[in-house]
Parts: C-alpha cells; structure tokens; sequence
C-alpha cells in the first residue's frame, strides 16, 4: 500500500510563505502523476496544483496561478508545493495525492477521481 506523508503545513500570517512537503513510500514511475488538493473547513475538496512525471509538466488552479509552484525531487521520491504571498483564503487541509494511470488530457488531472492514492494531509493557517 502506498504511503503518502505531508509535511509543512503551519500557521502564518498573511504575505507569508509555506513550503510544503509529500513523501511516497514506493518510487514515483514516469506515467505517475503527483498532486495537491485542499479542503477549507465546509467546503468541498479543491485542486491546487500537480506534476505530471512522465514530463514535468504542471498545472495550477487559477486561484493559485503565481504564487504557487509544484516541484519534485525524483530521487527522494517527494514533491513539493511551494506556496507565497499566503492570504487568509489559503487556510485549509492541504492534501498530496497520487495518480497512477497516465491520462494524455491533462483536464482529468484535475479532478480529484484521478487520484487513488492520499496522503492525511497537512494544515495550512494563515491569519490576517
């Protein structure tokens, strides 16, 4: 079974930056894709971000688009979201997921049905 473990998260004022941090416990293939959701207390799961590793291509929500970037360390098995200018809207259970089948319409990937692996995730706080 896969584990993905999150780490990072934390309370911050706003402007501020977090980097956030997933670990898997098995190798990351080439036709995985790795992902971040987040979920605000009485909402619905959201996509923040992924990294497709076949080719390094990434994709951001429009919430986040320059102020957020997904990267990855192939060796250790890790990727990354690292996240500035934090504003209170941020604040959330930040989540790293897993994809393990390889879709050629990057769109999909931004559904959190995509993902069949998940981490327990980490909070993020950001106080005005």
């Amino acid at each position: 079974q896969v584990r993905l473990v999150e780490s990072g998260g934390g309370l911050v004022q706003t402007g501020g930056s977090l980097r956030l941090s997933c670990a898997a416990s098995i190798q990351i293939f080439s036709t995985d894709c790795m992902a971040w959701f987040r979920q605000a207390p009485g909402k619905e799961r959201e996509f923040v971000a992924a990294i497709r590793w076949t080719d390094n291509s990434t994709y951001y929500a429009e919430s986040v688009k320059g102020r957020v970037i997904i990267s990855r360390a192939n060796a250790k098995n890790t990727v990354y979201l690292q996240m500035n200018s934090l504003n209170p809207e941020d604040t959330a259970l930040y989540y790293c997921a897993r994809s393990s089948r390889y879709y050629t319409l990057p769109d999909v990937y931004l559904r959190s049905s995509a993902y069949g692996d998940w981490g327990q995730g980490t909070q993020v706080t950001v106080s005005s």
